[in-house]
């Protein structure tokens, strides 16, 4: 039986790494569960090798990492590879119940991160409960050997990941909302690379520190793991260059401040062009609904050289926590390179249309329970009316193995209700959404439109939409409701941005294409944790073509089990 194990294992491998180019590179993830002192308090936390954040993985495009997964810790965990298209490999995306069954309590599992075309930031998070909270790191992949970047070289490198913590338990948080029906406690305080900063209480010995040389340009490589905020970020006196998104090379173009989504990377440059001192760098949330610390965390841009440092640095103006127009026109403004040296290949023409909206609702409190949601009753998200319910089995397992009843394949392609969507005061029998398990079954090579439509039940919000084994290209979005006769005239089809998180603005829409050519079983999910909590996701299954590089790579020999 072993042998057969091992050389199973060996054909996958082996099959697995015909079309790899790049090199193999091996990690190994331990998770394990550890003291960690913040804001006055000590908790235990879930960390991966003792790390918080945990550790970052460097590559180069085309390579594939081995990341052996050891779970040492007293939780279920997965972990995803947040914007890696994975080609043909879907077994090691990492999404809970969709495309494996978590990693056991003293199992392990060895993830493939196969990396294809992918250059710039990208990271990686725990995809089961709230654990991302603690279980997250960046995933830098570099330009092949030789290659240069489409900018000035940078100094250094400096990934920037925005955090949140809470003083309490994030097990006990997830319970209280759960059982309640209301929203979620709000955290104690935003992080950056794991430190609150200086305007909390009990912290500012362990801030954060960047040290720059006068006149060098340096290079932030950002990602927001904030649970529920698209976060604001700003450096005192020092404008931004932003140069990529997402892991795909933009347009540059020069900003005061950053709007970042959660789940979304961006790569900035800055210049150390200031009078020689110690400089804030900020950031706060933008929120429009829901609980949340309206509070700033703080690093230090620290000058290198003789001189009087201030006793409290210079803190930089950031816009209002609750100005989406900051938000929406920062995002509006990326644009991919499109040059000769880095293509785009957005679909001109599309074979199939969708329309998905975006709600937040409300569902009854059942008999003998006490809600404290709107209403009486317990918050709920969904998409198409649709709010998803977690299968017992991955659905991927299901799907290969052909196990009928884990889940339906009617996701509708336009909302089962039409109405106006972005109306003032949403009747409230339109509140009330469906449970399911569905899928939306896609055509192998299928050239594929997807409109994310907000709406304004009860009051709207920003959705940050975030899908699995693709890139997409952001063609257009507009306020208010998506016409299908006059809106996709605007759209942008020589450079709009190639992204794998895209923030729909509160009551309006936003337009993606992309071609279905990497077979398997792929989520698409809100990146607000509360969101997905409630309902807001559901799962592509891409058919496999008839070639052979059309097909799925088959499962691996450790894959979990339910």
């Amino acid at each position: 039986m072993k042998f057969l194990i091992v050389y199973f294992s060996l054909l996958f491998f082996i099959c697995g790494f015909v079309a790899v180019h790049g090199k193999i590179l091996r990690q190994r993830f331990v998770l394990q569960d550890a003291p960690y002192t913040r804001l006055c308090g000590s908790k235990s936390i879930l960390t991966v090798n003792g790390k918080f954040p945990g550790p970052t993985i460097y590559a180069r495009v085309g390579d594939t990492v081995i990341v052996d997964v050891i779970n040492r810790a007293s939780e279920n965990i997965t972990i995803h590879w947040h914007g890696v298209k994975q080609p043909r490999n879907p077994w090691s995306d990492g999404p809970a119940y969709i495309t494996q069954c978590p990693i056991r309590p003293g199992t392990n599992f060895s993830q493939r991160i196969v990396l294809s075309d992918e250059i710039g930031t990208l990271w990686w998070h725990a995809h089961i409960e709230w654990f991302r909270s603690t279980v997250y790191g960046a995933l830098v992949v570099l330009p092949n050997l030789g290659d240069q970047y489409p900018f000035p070289k940078p100094a250094a490198e400096i990934p920037i990941i925005l955090g949140e913590w809470w003083n309490s338990d994030i097990r006990e948080v997830l319970r209280e909302g759960l059982q309640s029906g209301s929203d979620f406690n709000a955290s104690n305080a935003f992080l950056i690379n794991g430190q609150p900063g200086d305007l909390y209480p009990c912290s500012n010995s362990d801030t954060f520190k960047v040290k720059v040389d006068s006149g060098k340009t340096y290079l932030l490589r950002m990602i927001n793991n904030v649970m529920n905020n698209i976060m604001f970020f700003k450096i005192a006196n020092h404008n931004l260059t932003v140069v990529g998104s997402d892991a795909a090379y933009t347009k540059p173009f020069t900003a005061e401040y950053v709007a970042i989504s959660p789940g979304q990377t961006i790569d900035v440059l800055f210049v150390a062009n200031q009078q020689p001192s110690h400089y804030y760098m900020a950031s706060r949330p933008h929120n429009v609904a829901g609980n949340f610390a309206n509070t700033t965390t703080t690093a230090i841009l620290e000058y290198t050289g003789n001189y009087t440092a201030p006793s409290s640095p210079l803190l930089p103006t950031l816009p209002d926590f609750a100005d989406e127009v900051a938000s929406d026109s920062f995002t509006a403004r990326l644009r991919s390179l499109a040059t000769e040296a880095h293509p785009i290949d957005v679909p001109q023409t599309v074979d199939k249309e969708l329309l998905f909206t975006l709600s937040v609702n409300i569902f009854e409190c059942a008999l003998n329970e006490t809600c404290n949601g709107p209403l009486q009753g317990r918050f709920r998200t969904s998409l198409n009316n649709i709010t998803f319910v977690q299968p017992r089995i991955s659905i991927l397992d299901a799907y290969y193995n052909r196990v009928n009843g884990v889940y339906e394949e009617d996701f509708p392609q336009n909302p089962p209700f039409p109405f106006n969507y972005t109306m003032e005061f949403v009747p409230q029998l339109l509140w009330i959404p469906q449970n399911g398990t569905e899928v939306r079954v896609v055509e192998y090579n299928t050239s594929v439109e997807l409109v994310f439509q907000g709406t304004n039940i009860l009051g709207g919000t920003y959705h940050p939409m975030h899908l699995h084994g693709y890139s997409f290209y952001v063609v257009g979005r507009g306020n208010g409701n998506f016409d299908r006769e006059r809106d996709p005239s605007s759209y942008n089809l020589v450079d709009p941005p190639l992204q794998n998180t895209i923030a729909v603005p509160r009551n309006g829409w936003t337009a993606i294409r992309f071609k279905a050519n990497n077979p398997g079983v792929w989520l698409l999910h809100c990146h607000l944790e509360r969101h997905v909590t409630w309902g807001m996701e559901m799962a592509f299954i891409v058919r496999e073509g008839k070639s052979q590089d059309a097909k799925m790579l088959p499962p691996p020999a450790d894959m979990p089990r339910c």
